[in-house]
């Protein structure tokens, strides 16, 4: 007896591929998603993470968790290598999952626009593990500062370069200014904070470039007045760890984040697609992949167009709609029913945080700043947050933020140096011990001969 229901792979827990598989729970196919991570977490928030505002359990949920209730849906903790599109098989190691429809939400990872030898200078926000690395990296800044007598060694330590002026870029520059000059300028006696230089690097000649530009230039001046150090038609041509080359000037720097740009996951390789610069594949205007009609490819990783004829943004809402979109094409086919047609991106406004009392945002005609457009921004983001606990969990720490200036996820964890003076202090331990059973042995020996003579 063989299982007539049809098999639908998902790869990529993101917004895209979660929100794909959530709309097939009505579906009669069987659902399998597959994720290198057993959590699904909301990216737009990895910032406060890397700034030590929230912890990553605030901002990440496991995939079984969300899915326990959908009986249709099984999750594979697994790390996809290959597909072979011709037998219709994702290959995760030397495992093998079949599929009838196939659905890739990989997203997109760090460009370094051809020079990869940066990213251990300059790491990039993409996932948990770099939030938690750039916020170890931040704060170790603070404490090696703190340790040393070197003033030039101190100011280049308390130097943070952002490349990119973005929403990541924007919204990590006025993050780090605000741990700096209110989070923890009572907390150190040799070091002053206030003195931390963040400067914020854009190639462009403004800020925000998808913004209207009223909103660019109040980015820009409300960065300044937090005492970030705003510098645009400034192209990167070198990163190292003592600093960033500039066309015309160098800064030397403690810490430098990459927020300049992105390129899609292999999936264009898999498939042996076309793609764009990018690396993107690009799709049909049903998503489908060109040629093999029951592929889709969604999110950061497709190269599609919305109805301008502009791409669509690689952004949260466009992956969901991407991933309910789709979701629904493939029920059209499972059940005989009438196509949804072309796929067409609503965009619904855009979004950045500057700092304290301050955000852009713009919803249509509408142009939102300050409080307001922060107010705003803040309960967005609550409400596209997964469980109450985390949106109850959020408020109150950004509550708390702002109440009492502090940050409440400030620790250092698994760093280079915790690491070795563990490792020092676990060996101190060791040979203590077995030098406390040698000279335990050798009293007993004496005794046992004063006994025995």
């Amino acid at each position: 007896m063989t299982d007539a229901r049809p098999k639908v792979v998902i790869v990529g827990a993101g917004f895209g591929g979660l929100t794909a598989a959530q709309s097939l729970a009505q579906v009669p196919v069987d659902v399998t998603i597959i994720d290198r991570h057993n959590y699904h977490y909301f990216q737009p928030l990895l910032y406060q993470v890397a700034t030590a505002a929230l912890s990553p359990a605030d901002i990440a949920w496991p995939i079984r968790g969300i899915l326990r209730r959908q009986r249709n849906a099984t999750v594979l903790l697994a790390n996809v290598t290959s597909i072979d599109a011709d037998a219709r098989i994702v290959r995760a190691g030397s495992v093998t999952i079949p599929y009838d429809y196939l659905v890739l939400a990989t997203g997109a990872t760090h460009s370094y626009f051809g020079h990869p030898e940066w990213a251990s200078s300059a790491p990039g926000l993409k996932q948990i593990e770099d939030a938690t690395s750039i916020r170890r990296k931040v704060l170790l800044a603070f404490e090696h500062a703190e340790l040393t007598d070197d003033y030039e060694e101190q100011r280049r330590l308390l130097t943070f370069v952002v490349v990119g002026g973005g929403p990541t870029g924007v919204e990590m520059a006025g993050a780090i200014a605000e741990v700096a000059h209110h989070a923890l300028p009572a907390e150190f006696r040799r070091i002053d904070p206030h003195a931390a230089r963040v400067i914020l690097v854009e190639a462009g000649p403004r800020l925000l470039l998808t913004f209207p530009e009223d909103l660019s230039l109040y980015a820009h001046k409300a960065l300044e007045r937090m005492g970030v150090e705003v510098r645009t038609l400034a192209r990167v041509t070198n990163c190292d760890e003592a600093g960033v080359d500039l066309e015309e000037t160098r800064i030397e720097a403690g810490t430098i984040i990459w927020a300049a740009g992105v390129v899609a996951s292999p999936a264009a390789e898999w498939l042996g697609a076309e793609r764009d610069r990018a690396g993107r594949v690009k799709v049909e205007p049903d998503l489908s992949v060109p040629g093999k009609p029951e592929i889709f490819v969604i999110g950061d990783t497709a190269s599609a167009a919305d109805a301008t004829g502009g791409p669509v943004p690689g952004i949260a809402p466009a992956a969901k709609q991407m991933g309910r979109f789709v979701a629904h094409v493939i029920a059209s086919k499972v059940e005989n029913t009438t196509s949804p047609g072309p796929f067409r991106y609503r965009h619904q406004g855009d979004l950045a945080t500057i700092g304290r009392k301050a955000a852009v945002v713009k919803l249509r005609a509408i142009h939102l700043t300050g409080f307001i457009g922060w107010l705003f921004w803040g309960f967005a983001h609550i409400y596209f947050l997964i469980g109450l606990r985390n949106r109850t969990v959020v408020a109150f720490s950004w509550l708390w933020n702002y109440l009492t200036y502090q940050r409440g996820a400030r620790l250092i964890t698994d760093s280079p140096d915790m690491q070795k003076i563990a490792r020092d202090e676990k060996m101190h331990s060791l040979h203590s011990a077995a030098d406390a059973r040698h000279g335990h042995g050798r009293d007993q020996a004496r005794s046992g001969t004063a006994d025995w003579q």
